[in-house]
């Protein structure tokens, strides 16, 4: 699967799933290890698993596995790599706290997607 179908896929998985203020930052320019990465707020702990789970679900549908995936057991922040997409589901506090839209901001128009 093409990585911009990929992000396609995760991002309605998460607007499905009530993901809050999704962000799709092209970081190809930046990195070479992933081409985008996919940021997304969710209400709580529980909220952010289910999340998860929800995106896994989806990739299995499509023969596809994560590479791997991070903090599921706190919940606060989960990182799921998925190759040439990494996604970060985080609560809002978290997420305003490590501010990875400013930290992988090259100063250019990168945002795909802004919900």
């Amino acid at each position: 699967m093409q990585a911009l179908a990929l992000v396609d896929l995760l991002k309605d998985t998460l607007l499905d799933s009530k993901g809050r203020d999704i962000r799709v930052l092209d970081v190809q320019k930046l990195t070479d290890i992933t081409d985008f990465m996919v940021i997304v707020s969710g209400t709580s702990s529980v909220h952010i698993r289910s999340m998860t789970d929800k995106l896994v679900e989806a990739m299995h549908k499509q023969n596809l596995r994560p590479v791997g995936i991070e903090g599921a057991d706190p919940g606060d922040w989960v990182l799921i790599d998925c190759g040439d997409v990494v996604v970060h589901l985080m609560r809002p506090q978290t997420r305003d706290f490590y501010n990875l839209e400013k930290l992988w901001d090259s100063g250019e128009a990168s945002d795909v997607l802004n919900v």
